[in-house]
């Protein structure tokens, strides 16, 4: 009678589960596939299906017993690894969100909000444009594609079971920096050509003060703040391929 001991049921277990917990916390936190607009039944269904595809070349797991305080202190590594590394992804997604949210304050469209579907908040009507754009393009170049492939090497390069020095969070928290400053950088041009028109109106008011300025420099500025933001379109693709370099960059030292 074939009959199976505990200790096999638990090295099967382990075998997956643990690289499960990684899989899924990812899938979980990034983007496109982490939103509100991917059940979270099918986020579990794609999570175990990627482990059980990966999961017979993945290296040899860390025998421990499920229930001791081991197996719970790695399962904690793994979430926070792969919640890490989603938020990576996240975050180079929102560098356009906030960029877009500081061209639309500038030239009068932060009133013009829309519910965004994948987050459930309000986000600027400029910043939707620019997440659906990044979204379009992530896919077009598979992104996506390398994301998971990063994660599967994750399990070679950062095995479980071993632990994380502070180098690996001193490394991401440092890099982290760029997401403003990419931001910035990004809304640079259009922020600054909105302010010139906006000082050039300033001085027309002091010259003239009949005037109206409320009449005529609010649907001036929205117009040229359109025209600036279509013009400043044509370098989007440069400095998408920028961050997200980075942002793939990042991950992969991380788990280095």
């Amino acid at each position: 009678m074939f009959e199976l001991s505990g200790t096999q049921i638990g090295g099967w277990i382990n075998s997956f589960l643990l690289p499960l917990f990684r899989i899924g916390s990812m899938l979980m936190v990034m983007p496109i596939v982490g939103t509100q607009l991917v059940p979270r039944r099918i986020r579990l269904y794609f999570a175990v299906a990627f482990t059980v595809a990966i999961a017979p070349v993945l290296p040899e797991m860390p025998q421990v017993d499920a229930l001791s305080v081991q197996a719970i202190l790695l399962i904690a590594e793994q979430i926070i690894i792969g919640v890490l590394l989603g938020l990576v992804l996240q975050m180079m997604f929102h560098i356009f969100v906030f960029a877009g949210q500081l061209i639309s304050m500038q030239m009068g469209l932060g009133f013009a909000s829309l519910m965004d579907p994948a987050t459930g908040v309000s986000v600027p009507l400029l910043g939707q444009f620019l997440l659906m754009l990044v979204t379009l393009l992530f896919l077009a170049v598979n992104g996506h594609l390398v994301a998971f492939e990063i994660m599967a090497e994750s399990f070679v390069t950062l095995p479980v079971g071993q632990a994380l020095d502070i180098g690996h969070y001193t490394v991401f928290a440092g890099r982290l920096s760029w997401v403003i400053g990419a931001a910035l950088l990004l809304a640079l041009p259009a922020v600054s050509s909105l302010l010139v028109i906006n000082i050039a109106f300033g001085v027309m008011t002091r010259a003239a003060p009949q005037l109206n300025i409320f009449t005529i420099g609010f649907p001036l500025t929205l117009i040229m703040g359109m025209i600036i933001f279509w013009a400043s379109t044509a370098e989007i693709l440069t400095h998408f391929q920028t961050i997200t370099s980075e942002a793939l960059f990042l991950m992969r030292s991380f788990t280095q």
